[in-house]
């Protein structure tokens, strides 16, 4: 089931090929692009399968929806930048900026209650079923009722995250910054917003989905962020491998003390996990690794990661130097599947140990 777009180091790799081969065998998704790398480099890049269980081959071109990792590769880094420039608070009152939040219940909420899931908002709400636009879902949620008191657990929020969004989407927008963000970290292919039609042909189908009535190539998977128009701060990037590979090492290098689009302790901070809820993994937009998590059970303590819907994800490991990136559409054609949500979790964890066991990954570290 290997496709034959692949590094000359997939050998390295045995048992991470085969858990992707029999995971594609058995259904859980029609195809897949792995990449492993250093702060320096890919050491592994691999296609698997293909984009549709009838349709072309995948290969390291292939793009696919990443659903939740938007909240980290976008929403998180551009609150990371704007916190060093002083343009917010990890404490600000999200009252203070929008006036739909000063209610009783979660006006004492901050930027960073949301960032690291303690707001107490609810984990998703349907409002694309009767909802259109920014101003409709801000009123929605900040009306929303709360399914914990602030503070008191964490409770992973897609709306959060939407409310994170409205408030970077000022000026020139939420697209626009993170294009920009892109620059700066030289990541300047195949990611972002509302890929162009000339990205259509390789771009991984994800659902048909009975609300739309038609099968999604091209169109944000998550209803809600269809419904806000593509760009929103909980999903909406699509992009390769090799992209979402690229900004790993970018953020690598920045933990190894080298310059880029924000400073090392800016992202320590975010990638530290939030202590003020008990039991929480959470850090500010990344989660940490727990061995039952899908980073599996031998990354170290220090692994960030995040997963996205569509059966993406991510996990960096600066002990390590190492970073996975998995990017499927495990979603297709139904999100229900033969394996459901397992099959990827599964999938997951078999890989990110596999990988982490590998005779050379990451065992030399890379200089500041």
């Amino acid at each position: 089931m290997a496709g034959s777009d692949a590094s000359p180091s997939a050998s390295l790799f045995p048992a991470a090929r085969l858990a992707l081969e029999r995971a594609i065998a058995e259904g859980v998704c029609p195809g897949a692009v792995v990449e492993v790398g250093t702060a320096t480099a890919p050491i592994w890049q691999e296609a698997f399968g293909r984009l549709s269980y009838d349709g072309p081959a995948v290969t390291l071109a292939t793009v696919y929806d990443l659903a939740s990792l938007t909240k980290v590769l976008a929403t998180s880094a551009l609150f990371m930048q704007r916190l060093e420039r002083g343009e917010f608070g990890l404490d600000d009152a999200v009252a203070e900026r929008l006036t739909t939040w000063a209610r009783p219940d979660r006006e004492a909420g901050s930027i960073a209650d949301l960032l690291t899931h303690r707001s107490g908002l609810p984990a998703h709400r349907p409002f694309y079923q009767h909802l259109v636009g920014r101003r409709a879902f801000e009123a929605a949620i900040a009306t929303s009722p709360l399914t914990a008191r602030l503070r008191t657990r964490a409770v992973y929020s897609d709306l959060g995250f939407m409310v994170l969004g409205f408030l970077l989407d000022d000026g020139p927008g939420l697209a626009a910054r993170f294009s920009t963000l892109l620059t700066q970290m030289r990541v300047v292919d195949d990611l972002q917003y509302l890929p162009p039609a000339r990205w259509v042909p390789r771009i991984a189908p994800t659902e048909h989905d009975p609300w739309r009535g038609r099968l999604l190539v091209g169109e944000v998977h998550d209803e809600n962020a269809y419904a806000l128009g593509g760009v929103a701060g909980h999903a909406g990037l699509f992009g390769t491998g090799a992209a979402v590979g690229a900004y790993a090492r970018h953020l690598l290098q920045v933990l190894d003390g080298r310059a880029g689009a924000f400073g090392r302790a800016t992202l320590e901070a975010f990638i530290t996990r939030d202590r003020a809820v008990p039991g929480s993994t959470r850090a500010l937009g990344w989660d940490t690794m727990q061995p039952t998590s899908s980073c599996g059970t031998r990354l170290s303590a220090r692994a960030f990661g995040h997963t996205g819907f569509t059966g993406t994800s991510l996990w960096i490991d600066p002990e390590r130097n190492l970073y996975v990136v998995l990017l499927t559409n495990r979603v297709h054609p139904t999100r229900g599947g033969r394996h459901g949500a397992t099959g990827i979790g599964l999938l997951r964890r078999a890989l990110h140990d596999a990988v982490a066991h590998g005779p050379d990954a990451g065992a030399t570290r890379v200089a500041p």
